[in-house]
């Protein structure tokens, strides 16, 4: 039986699960937990979800084979310390393996979310049978996991990855503390940013906008609430979703050049807002990228779905096993 922790920043996971052999991975219950706590209360309840999810199902603690622990950095995967993540106030230096294998009596192993996921994806998902795999979150943030000749890379300070920190303009939405970068232009906080900017102007010249009323209504805007609006047609919410389909194709020309991979998988914006994204981006990566990286690497949707924070966290408890 393999166990997996998913803490963020609004709700946490526990979840088991079994992966016999080189099978399929199965999920056999999880817990949800909100993230209303302090730091070391919150581990208690997740400690305690997990301990009456295991007695449901008749695990003792010897019957597990690894846990994993997924988390939105900066962590310290090495020493297995949780570093004051921005959605986590107050987990500063938390030693989350210690802590949790001397709990249960088992090898932990604590990763970032990205490259949880794009392991996750690696070996159940869109990845699977490559050994050069790029996933990148696109969610409320831009991370990325590597997966470089058959293994997870991480860096040497656990860093790499935070392609959302690239700047890819002079100025623009502000993502990862930094105007212009690829998480600025391409996340759903970047979206919201930029809708908001071409929504005043459209309303301060009187005209209307479909998605938006009001001045008041701005802080509204999300990248979903945009999304919705261009799906039926509107033409300043494709707009704004062809400016991020065009920096998108930039960033991701970027990662082409330089690690060549034979495929790049993106997460929830990316496959909620395909119809919207594609055609620009490939545009640009046509335009940017050298023929001999762009044509051996596909760009695909994440493959696990809504599943793949539980994935994710039980595909580091086997990695933890090993």
């Amino acid at each position: 039986m393999l166990l997996g922790f998913d803490i963020g920043g609004t709700k946490c996971a526990v979840v088991i699960g079994s992966a016999p052999g080189d099978g399929p991975m199965e999920i056999i219950d999880k817990v949800i937990v909100p993230t209303t706590q302090p730091p070391y209360e919150m581990i208690e309840a997740l400690f305690t979800a997990a301990e009456e999810l295991l007695a449901k199902h008749k695990v003792l603690n010897a019957g597990l084979r690894g846990i994993g622990i997924s988390c939105g950095g900066p962590l310290n995967s090495k020493k297995g310390l949780i570093l004051s993540p921005p959605n986590l106030p107050g987990w500063d230096n938390i030693p989350m393996v210690e802590m949790t294998e001397a709990r249960f009596g088992k090898k932990a192993l604590l990763q970032n979310d990205a490259n949880a996921c794009a392991v996750a994806e690696w070996k159940y998902g869109a990845g699977k049978g490559y050994e050069n795999v790029i996933f990148l979150t696109f969610g409320t943030g831009m991370g990325a996991g590597l997966i470089l000749n058959g293994r997870l890379y991480s860096g040497t300070t656990d860093f790499a990855g935070e392609v959302g920190h690239l700047r890819l303009s002079d100025m623009g939405p502000v993502g990862f503390g930094k105007a212009g970068s690829f998480e600025g232009w391409c996340s759903g906080g970047g979206i919201a940013q930029l809708a908001q900017i071409k929504v005043r102007e459209r309303l301060q010249m009187g005209e209307k906008v479909s998605f938006c009323n009001s001045p008041d209504d701005l802080p509204k805007l999300t990248a979903k609430v945009v999304a919705e609006a261009a799906h039926t047609g509107d033409e300043l919410a494709i707009a704004i979703y062809n400016t991020c389909a065009e920096y998108l194709g930039r960033g991701l020309s970027l990662l082409i050049d330089i690690l060549n991979p034979e495929v790049i998988i993106m997460g929830s914006i990316y496959g909620r807002a395909r119809s919207l994204l594609d055609a620009r981006m490939m545009q640009v990566i046509e335009r940017e990228t050298y023929i001999g990286s762009r044509s051996v690497c596909k760009i695909v949707p994440a493959g696990l779905g809504e599943n793949i924070g539980d994935m994710a966290a039980l595909s580091l408890a086997i990695m933890s096993a090993q």
